[in-house]
């Protein structure tokens, strides 16, 4: 078998185990709400009748195991509960609200890439340069910022004080330039860190491959700088970078979350704050469910992209 497919099968393999782990551990949380979870849903108010009713059709009054059969197999067809507020299915309220989240989310990856690798390959071509500094020390203040304190400063200025962007929410109509400006605030909140993180990140793995034997050997041939940059010494030089943005992408949700709050976006964070604000523990369940799973398969996606950036892994099989 071909490395490349092993190492997928491989990948595979794991991502569907800790998927299957998650699913477990979130119901066995669910199993220390503190009373009956049926009168936590319905509220205080709820009669003895309505608590029985709705603990039967929930399943609630069941043995753990069948619980956990029941709840794993829903999960498996797409049916993640109902919203005991509304009674619409949880499922189409993610769907509603998940491609605002994910949206969001590559946005900020977008325009993380696309300004922290030129930076740090400027950076490692130009080692103590001004920009290299300056890179340094904006890229710590960013890291040391969490996210939240970004976007809410980031709003303060250019949409309270300079009046350059809309203050708050999505558009709701088809004009694509408004549309873009409501996201403008809300991604560079979160990309500001992982700009910096990109950055330095980059310049330490492109000055280490810039150092190696076959590089310099394509010096002495007259091989144009940029030429050795872009062409040879920067996909090697990006798989540390990869997998610390892959592993970043949790942290990115997470701040995708409070980044809707802050700026009143619909998305997984705000549907999370209302239903944590009325106690509905299955949209909440629901929620923490697909951003593990989303986490999990960007994580998957990855890992399977180092086949393409290292020739190591693609060659293994071969000997």
């Amino acid at each position: 078998m071909p490395a490349i497919l092993r190492h997928a099968g491989q990948r595979l393999a794991t991502t569907l185990l800790v998927l299957i782990g998650a699913v477990a551990l979130l119901f066995v949380l669910t199993l220390f709400i503190s009373g009956n979870p049926a009168q936590v849903l319905l509220g205080p108010r709820a009669t003895p009748e309505a608590v029985r009713a709705f603990a039967e059709a929930m399943g609630l009054d069941r043995p753990v195991h069948e619980r956990f059969a029941l709840f794993l197999w829903n999960v498996l067809r797409g049916d993640l509960g109902t919203d005991v507020v509304s009674g619409r299915p949880v499922a189409t309220l993610v769907a509603e609200v998940l491609p605002y989240t994910v949206t969001l989310t590559l946005s900020a990856i977008a325009i993380a890439v696309l300004f922290g690798v030129p930076l740090g390959c400027y950076a490692a071509t130009h080692p103590g340069s001004a920009l290299d500094r300056a890179t340094a020390a904006v890229s710590i203040g960013f890291i040391a910022i969490p996210n939240f304190v970004v976007a809410i400063l980031l709003l303060l200025v250019f949409s309270i004080w300079l009046d350059w962007f809309p203050v708050l929410g999505v558009s709701r109509s088809g004009d694509l330039s408004d549309q873009l400006a409501r996201l403008v605030l809300p991604a560079l909140s979160l990309a500001l860190t992982w700009i910096g993180y990109i950055a330095r990140l980059l310049r330490a793995s492109l000055l280490e491959v810039l150092g190696e034997a076959h590089i310099r050997t394509l010096r002495a041939y007259g091989v144009p700088d940029r030429t050795i940059v872009y062409k040879y010494a920067l996909k090697p030089a990006a798989i540390p970078t990869v997998a610390i943005l892959g592993l970043g992408i949790g942290r990115l949700l997470g701040g995708a979350i409070f980044a809707e709050i802050v700026f009143a976006r619909p998305g997984i964070g705000t549907l999370v704050y209302d239903a944590i604000s009325s106690r509905n523990y299955p949209v909440v369940q629901a929620c923490v469910l697909v951003v593990v799973a989303l986490f999990t398969l960007t994580n998957l996606a990855v890992d399977l992209s180092y086949a393409w950036l290292d020739p190591r892994i693609r060659k293994a099989g071969d000997r």
